[in-house]
């Protein structure tokens, strides 16, 4: 039980990091109806997007002034990358069949993942990242890397601040209507184009948030990051209730508290000591999606609805 408080905080740790992942895959699913599975190479690139903003700032320039400017690196690089499949990936086949935008999320992934490990340097193999140096901070009995207190403040934030702008902002009420009725919302005046752009943008600005994150923890990036954390992350979206912001969050945090226990716990019941350690994590993740699914289905704060026709 003296371990409970770092594996807790573990679990916070990362499942901040899904969770502000997860949402971009629940905003764009709530509005278009769209599972955009090159979200997670639009989280590796808002990585190296930051990267490079260290890469060209000059030698002495302190982290912790270069985290903002790395941040914007990031979110500039993603929200590119993001708005621009929107526009010429997913846009035209908004009519198609479902699983045609399912197969071109699919591509732009792998095309996504080639042009950073042909064109980013050194990129075949992980990329360093720049790390906060000093001892762990204790905090309420857990040690807390100095890296990892910025995904504890930015997660919050982010939350709030898209809180805010949702139900504060016309955009924000824009968007509720689009996704509640676009062809309603579009008679009366909204342009859901603009809103569906505006959906992309933000989940991958919270994207690039994340993957500063991931680098500030790991001290490195690469061209494969965003597959496994892109998965961990849809998993979150579907434990929230895809489609509810809240539940996105909601459904990282969990998911990583429970990764983090399991890891942490399943090895010293006995007879299960084959099942525990890092090697079964990703296990036991995607067993609590199967568990969501077959008695829950609609997530932890979605709601049953009919398909809309």
């Amino acid at each position: 039980m003296h371990e409970l408080p770092q594996q807790l905080a573990n679990g916070l740790i990362l499942g901040a990091m899904y969770g502000l992942i997860a949402i971009g895959y629940t905003m764009v699913y709530g509005i278009v109806q769209l599972i955009n599975f090159a979200h997670g190479e639009i989280f590796m690139v808002g990585g190296f997007g930051a990267l490079t903003i260290w890469m060209v700032l000059p030698d002495g320039f302190g982290l912790g002034a270069a985290i903002p400017l790395m941040i914007i690196g990031g979110i500039l690089v993603s929200v590119a990358v993001g708005t621009a499949a929107e526009r010429f990936a997913y846009r035209p086949l908004r009519t198609a069949p479902r699983l045609a935008p399912l197969i071109t999320a699919i591509g732009l992934s792998i095309v996504l993942q080639q042009a950073v490990w042909m064109w980013f340097p050194d990129a075949k193999k992980d990329v360093p990242f720049p790390r906060f140096q000093g001892d762990p901070v204790e905090i309420l009995g857990a040690n807390i890397q100095r890296g990892d207190i910025f995904v504890l403040i930015a997660a919050p934030l982010c939350m709030i601040a898209l809180g805010l702008f949702v139900n504060k902002t016309r955009s924000g009420r824009g968007m509720q209507a689009t996704a509640q009725d676009p062809d309603t919302a579009k008679l009366m005046g909204i342009n859901t184009d603009r809103i569906i752009v505006m959906a992309f943008a933000i989940g991958a600005a919270f994207a690039a948030v994340a993957a500063v994150a991931y680098g500030l923890k790991n001290g490195q990036v690469g061209f494969r990051m965003g597959f496994l954390m892109g998965l961990k992350a849809f998993t979150a979206a579907v434990l929230g209730g895809i489609g509810n912001i809240y539940g996105a969050m909601l459904g990282g945090l969990v998911l990583g508290v429970a990764e983090s226990l399991a890891t942490g716990y399943i090895g010293e019941i006995p007879g299960m000591d084959l099942f525990g350690g890092g090697a079964w994590k990703d296990v036991w993740a995607f067993s609590l999606l199967i568990l969501v699914l077959l008695f829950r289905p609609q997530g932890l704060l979605g709601e049953r609805v009919a398909d809309r026709a």
